[in-house]
């Protein structure tokens, strides 16, 4: 191993830890640093929203200091400007920042005026969120009515994004009873307010306090709790940081545990402040002494996309038709996949390395044509993979600094090497996107990815699954607007004999079209091709290239919308086909579907889970069908089913995010990760974006001795969904990972059944209550569970805490059906006192075969309310709200009506705290 600097090797063993993540952000002396913040290359050009952003950013610092116990700050701060933008002197040139490595994008609402700060959340309690959202609005400060102070907003986004906490309040669920009393869902409970609802007709609007539903016990629907302008509670940030007083996270002391909200439900009832302590930033950092400095910001615009093939023609790319493969992949790249104005270079390598091509603008189809034709055609001699680095270093240093560049590195041989370049690619400043080809590539490859923010991929010898083509289509640029990128329609392969045909169908929807390539390849001799539009019209004019075995269409112009048939014959080869298109306007987002593995790294028995976030803009699509096909180094292909159904491994129900647990192993070493996804009659696409982790929408605030309050909140209608049929289809690379400690086959049953996360109990007549969650499997969420074992508690902490002592529900009548069905199981307490007023609470755990138990589900809850026989004339004491005079007003102000009541009266409209 050559020497490297130490601060390299800190960096990659930062970036070593496992978990797949794009972001740049580290940890340094209770400072992070490497956050980027991108502005949407949609957003219109203003400069006052570069300052806005340093503003929230430096008013945040300090307030996340304070409530992390003077631990976290923000220290510096990348901002990227779209390169639309006029360009100025103290912007300057990204080095590993890109948009799809961004931490926080601001970019235009949608659908219009929803201006809701959210963070995408895909893991668990206490894994890190993928990205914070914000738009121009929020950050602006045109949104302070609905959220507050952007930078108070930011640290509750920040604590979503790094740490994996989740909110504190329900907007679903805002009341509940406990100990036969209405409380509000809030952290910490020690919050008072006054409950109140706008009811309007003809015009006219008054407010008046909230009114009991006599079935349920709680308030009526549109019951808003209100927080008193002057509280003296200092928790939590993840309930309402917009309140003065509130400085900290809840902690196991004020925590709130009974409050049905997310962070109870994912994080088995801990404080945030447990979660945020769980974390390893706090694990390696201590409190500071002294104040912390303000935010460092820079300013960068992305340029034109820059990029060198560095490919690999040592002798070992002669074997199993490898070479060949990489200049059809090397075609699909140059052809189609990389954007018109980007500049192209190309060096290839075997024990020395060969400059093919300087850096060339592509500007033409010829532009394409001459690169493509300098692809390697012989393979011989060793691999050494730094050499072809530094050549490719020196080739775009010719005409532009390295930063921010891309190489795309693809090697089939072993080099034990490598590492003696880690030091010249951390300082080139260059992404690094790796390809590794067959079984043998060398085992350091991946970590020039992963130190530079590239993409990793793996290729088997495989031809039929067409992994080296979708390893280079999935390289579209990291910046830019979606309608700039390629856009994988298909993506298969089949092995034919005896003259046998390979007969299917490409969607080709209405966001996409321009620019789409029919390629086929083949290992033999050239099939029959047939191409069909969607008005029968047979498409001829296939380039045919018998030297590289391969043949693509373009189609002109933009292709016809609907489905397009294909049918190829051949025998005794293998034929891939690959459909990719770009979107059909600059206006109308592409359906896009990106996928990925929770971590790069898999160790046996932990199970992986393999994510696809299929969307169109920032709207999710529905009820698509999503597979996953995972192929070892063996060669083996697992096939699973992905579901946005909020169980397993699925976070959130119908977010447009479908995800599965991987738990097939079948040997050690690389894995790659294909996803397809089709849309068709079921499938449907959102108006509007599902509830998101994000701050709470402020529902009103008293202000000089008034009540105001906020036009409602919009209503997340999950029935609310446009075009009741879109129809599509799309394929996506997913990387690889790599699996160790797998144990030679048969390999043992060590996977348990997945956590139970979606328990939901009501009560029906008689005092029954039912059950319902969705079945986990026999290795997590797949297969049948041997059996579960229900237990009740009038305590939620004895039933968390000591679950195994809590009383056992009889289950003998209940078997378990297949994971991701739905389950039903109605019962009647017994042996525990259930009377008016009785808070109960329910947890579940599966078990398999060979005895291996499933973690706790969430806790579900009930309460009895026995409706009085005579409803009281006046309010009882223990009622939440006591009564006050239902007071008319005419609203002159749109969308804010405002009650007009003395303070000495808003003293008795506050909430009364058990």
């Amino acid at each position: 191993m050559g020497p490297v600097k130490s601060s390299v090797f800190i960096l990659i063993l930062h970036l070593l830890e496992g978990t797949l993540s794009n972001s740049l952000i580290q940890l340094n002396n209770n400072g992070y640093e490497g956050i980027v913040i991108a502005i949407d290359p949609n957003v219109p050009e203003d400069e006052t929203l570069i300052q806005q952003i340093k503003d929230m950013v430096t008013q945040a610092s300090p307030y996340l200091f304070e409530a992390t116990g003077k631990r976290f700050y923000f220290k510096n701060v990348a901002i990227l400007i779209p390169e639309t933008w006029k360009a100025k002197p103290d912007y300057v040139r990204p080095k590993l920042e890109t948009y799809k490595n961004a931490d926080v994008l601001v970019a235009e609402s949608t659908p219009p005026q929803n201006d809701e700060p959210y963070t995408e959340q895909m893991g668990k309690c206490g894994e890190k969120g993928e990205r914070i959202h914000l738009t121009p609005n929020f950050v602006s400060g045109k949104k302070l009515q609905e959220y507050g102070p952007q930078g108070r907003a930011f640290v509750h986004e920040w604590a979503h994004l790094r740490w994996g906490v989740f909110d504190e309040y329900n907007n679903d669920e805002k009341f509940y009873l406990s100990n036969g009393k209405i409380q509000a869902v809030r952290c910490s409970a020690g919050i008072t307010g006054t409950n109140v609802v706008n009811k309007c007709q003809g015009g006219s609007c008054y407010i008046k306090r909230c009114t009991f539903n006599k079935v349920t016990g709680l308030y009526e629907k549109g019951c808003e709790f209100i927080p008193q302008t002057h509280q003296t509670e200092k928790a939590s940030i993840m309930f309402a940081q917009y309140i003065d007083s509130i400085v900290e996270f809840c902690t196991e002391q004020n925590h709130n545990k009974e409050a049905p909200n997310m962070q109870n439900q994912k994080c088995n009832l801990r404080s945030t402040w447990e979660v945020i302590r769980d974390s390893e930033d706090f694990k390696k950092t201590t409190p500071m002494t002294t104040q912390p400095p303000k935010p460092m910001f820079s300013l960068l615009q992305i340029g034109q996309r820059i990029v060198c093939l560095v490919l690999d023609k040592s002798g070992s790319m002669a074997t199993g038709n490898r070479l060949n493969r990489l200049n059809q992949a090397g075609q699909l790249f140059l052809l189609q996949t990389v954007e018109l104005g980007s500049w192209v270079g190309m060096v290839t390598f075997d024990s020395a390395a060969y400059v093919q091509s300087e850096l060339v603008q592509i500007n033409s189809g010829s532009d394409r044509d001459t690169l493509a034709k300098r692809l390697p055609t012989a393979a011989a001699g060793g691999t050494s993979i730094c050499t072809g680095l530094r050549s490719a270093f020196t080739v775009i240093r010719k005409k532009y600094p390295t930063d921010g560049s891309e190489i795309v590195l693809l090697t089939d041989g072993e080099d034990n090497t490598i590492s003696g370049c880690f030091n010249e690619v951390k300082q080139s400043g260059a992404v690094i996107h790796t390809v590794a080809l067959g079984p043998s590539a060398a085992q350091e490859l991946e970590q020039l990815s992963k130190m530079t923010g590239g993409f990793q991929t793996y290729a088997s010898d495989q031809a039929q699954n067409n992994g080296l083509i979708d390893a280079f289509g999935a390289l579209s640029s990291g910046n830019g607007a979606d309608s700039q990128r390629s856009i994988q329609l298909e993506s298969k392969g089949l092995t034919l004999q005896n003259s046998q045909w390979m007969n299917g169908t490409v969607i080709v929807d209405s966001t996409v079209g321009k620019d789409t390539l029919f390629l086929i390849t083949w290992t033999t001799q050239p099939p029959q091709i047939l191409l069909w539009d969607p008005s029968a019209k047979k498409q001829d004019g296939f380039v045919v290239d018998k030297n590289t075995k391969m043949a693509y269409l373009q189609i002109p112009g933009i292709a016809k919308v609907g489905t397009w048939k294909y049918s190829l014959q051949a025998s005794s080869q293998t034929l891939t086909l690959t459909v990719t298109s770009r979107a059909s306007s600059a206006t109308l987002p592409p359906i896009t579907v990106t996928s990925k593995m929770n971590k790069d790294t898999g160790k046996f028995p932990s199970p992986m889970i393999v994510y696809a976030n299929i969307r169109q803009g920032a709207s999710p699509i529905l009820r698509a069908r999503v597979t996953a096909l995972i192929e070892s180094v063996n060669g083996k292909t697992i096939t699973l089913e992905l579901l946005d159904n909020g169980a397993g491994a699925d976070a959130t129900k119908d977010d447009g995010v479908y995800s599965r647990y991987f738990t097939t192993y079948d040997t050690n070493g690389r894995y790659s990760v294909k996803v397809w996804a089709l849309g068709g009659v079921n499938a449907a696409r959102r108006r509007t974006i599902p509830q998101q982790n994000g701050a709470m929408f402020i529902p009103g605030w008293i202000e000089n001795d008034e009540i105001k309050l906020n036009p409602s909140r919009p209503e997340i209608n999950k029935d609310d969904l446009q075009n009741k049929q879109v129809c599509f289809s799309r394929t996506s690379s997913g990387g690889s990972f790599v699996a160790s400690d797998v144990p030679k086959a048969p390999i043992p049953d060590l996977f348990p059944p997945c956590q139970i996360t979606d328990l939901k109990a009501e009560i029906h007549e008689g005092r029954l209550i039912n059950l319902t969650w969705t079945a986990p499997g026999d290795d997590y969420d797949h297969g049948t569970a041997y059996k579960y074992i229900i237990r009740i508690s009038t305590s939620i902490l004895d039933l968390r805490d000591k679950f195994n002592e809590s009383l056992q529900v009889n289950t003998t009548a209940l078997i378990p059906k297949e994971a991701n069905t739905e389950e039903v199981f109605l019962f009647k307490p017994e042996n525990i006192t259930f009377e008016n007023g009785t808070d109960l609470f329910i947890a579940i755990q599966a078990v398999d075969k060979v005895d291996l138990k499933s973690e706790i589900s969430n806790i579900a809850r009930v309460s009895l309310f026995i409706p009085p026989q005579t409803p009281p004339e006046t309010p009882s004491p223990d009622e939440t709200s006591p009564p006050c005079p239902d007071i008319h007003i005419n609203s002159t102000i749109p969308g804010i009506h405002i009650l007009k009541i003395m303070w000495k009266w808003l003293g008795e409209l506050q909430l009364t705290i058990a």
